[in-house]
């Protein structure tokens, strides 16, 4: 192939434009430069698209389900078609709801408080927070913790064994990410969901860190529900999705209790209420709801779908296949796995570096290269103990390690990166790796509030 050939191919593959990417950012050590926003696992920068989508219907503001005005019309419309475009964006199926919340945490924890009596839940101790913790909740509601597999065969194999151990035999709920928030690597979504299935289990998929990546189809995966985040999604802080099977959404009471989860309200002759609830998933979305959240989540599902999925996984894989064989090249980093270095995953990596507490070694990525990475145990505290070989009694908590600089702590740092990543970003990153690995930090840095900071005294 000609230069000239490759070129072209390499503007086919370019990133999505985002907001921020002209943000110039001070270094300790002089100067500014461009910041390399290098935390996407976190939060991902808005797209552009999905901003001006939202700045052009700023204006035209109005009450959603309210109003009879041309602008809470409007405004309704433009909500209940985000509805529609995020479903089929999810391959939804026909009876399938889409439920909008405020998050990935929101979601499942409306999922956890709508589960029949007596339901047991199946979750690896791998899965974040937000799908780990929710469903301890209720005391009708047992839960067993997997262990962490290592190889994708392992963790269909041990969820097979567990659903045919349970006991007594009733309604079931598995949870699984479809990639993992510390590693990026891809779960077998399909597989676990044909067991599930053949053991009488429905199963909830937490793609916050999937979609933002790879297509998510409910009807190809054949899961039950989906899970995730605009802010994963390109779009702004403040909305999610829950979308799937309506019957125990259905048949649950209702996530909140207020206007719009309600169709009728009247006074009984003995003083209180009868309501008669919504079936729809207005049943779960009482108040008023965050339509600009709602549209820039379907804006997102619009630029990414157009902007072809193929196209993209094929540049993010470049970027991830450089910034592996760049950190190969550092002996002191070790790459964090549980499925082996050659597993598929998404643009999420975390790593630890021999002789540095990462979040020294994350601040000074910051102060002195202006690139910004996550250090701690992302919320996923089970699975980085696993990783790092630690007792589950040891220290550190999410993004506050406890250590002074240079200390052992139980931290690692993360670098993620996805559509609005210009490969600048990443070389600067692995150029800042092998310079503070070689030669130190050129800065004094000092614990603040838990964290690791510039020493500016």
């Amino acid at each position: 192939m000609s230069v000239a050939a490759v070129a072209a191919d390499r503007s086919v593959c370019a990133p999505l434009p985002v907001l921020g990417r002209d943000v110039r950012v001070p270094l300790v050590t002089g100067g500014e430069v461009d910041y390399a926003a290098l935390d996407y696992a976190a939060s991902a920068p808005a797209l552009q698209r999905v901003w001006d989508d939202v700045a052009a219907y700023a204006p035209y503001y109005g009450s959603v389900h309210r109003g009879a005005g041309y602008l809470s019309q409007l405004s309704t419309d433009l909500f209940e078609n985000s509805r529609r475009t995020i479903a089929d964006f999810l391959g939804c199926r026909a009876d399938d709801q889409v439920v909008f919340t405020r998050s990935t945490t929101d979601s499942l924890n409306l999922l956890a408080a709508a589960l029949p009596q007596d339901t047991r839940v199946f979750v690896f101790e791998t899965e974040h927070h937000a799908s780990l913790l929710p469903w301890e909740r209720r005391a009708d509601t047992a839960v067993t913790y997997l262990n962490a597999p290592r190889t994708p065969r392992q963790a269909v194999e041990t969820l097979e064994t567990a659903l045919a151990e349970r006991d007594p035999y009733g309604p079931a709920l598995v949870c699984v990410t479809g990639a993992s928030n510390v590693t990026g690597e891809l779960w077998p979504v399909q597989e676990l969901a044909a067991a599930a299935h053949a053991h009488g289990a429905r199963i909830v998929l937490d793609a916050a860190q999937l979609v933002p990546h790879h297509p998510v189809d409910l009807a190809e995966l054949d899961v039950d529900w989906v899970a995730f985040s605009g802010h994963k999604l390109y779009a702004p802080f403040g909305a999610g999705v829950l979308a799937g099977r309506a019957d125990w959404l259905r048949d649950a009471a209702p996530y909140l209790a207020g206007g719009g989860a309600s169709r009728k309200v009247s006074r009984r002759t003995d003083g209180g209420v009868d309501v008669e609830w919504q079936t729809t998933a207005a049943r779960h979305e009482a108040g008023s709801p965050n339509v600009i959240g709602a549209y820039a989540i379907a804006s997102a599902c619009k630029a990414l779908a157009e902007a072809g999925f193929p196209e993209l996984i094929a540049r993010e894989q470049e970027l991830v296949d450089r910034v592996t064989a760049g950190l190969a090249e550092v002996p002191e980093v070790q790459v964090l796995s549980l499925f082996g270095a050659d597993a598929s995953r998404v643009g999420v990596l975390s790593f630890v570096v021999e002789g540095w507490n990462s979040s020294h070694f994350a601040a000074a990525l910051s102060a002195e290269y202006g690139i910004g990475v996550r250090d701690g145990l992302f919320c996923a505290h089970p699975l980085v103990r696993t990783l790092l070989g630690s007792e589950p009694q040891d220290p550190g908590e999410c993004g506050a390690p406890e250590a002074a600089p240079g200390e052992r702590s139980l931290n690692a740092i993360r670098v993620s990166f996805g559509v609005g990543t210009p490969d600048e970003h990443v070389e600067r990153f692995l150029r800042a790796v092998k310079e503070l690995v070689t030669n130190g930090a050129r800065w004094n840095y000092r614990t603040e509030d838990g964290r690791c900071v510039p020493d500016r005294a």
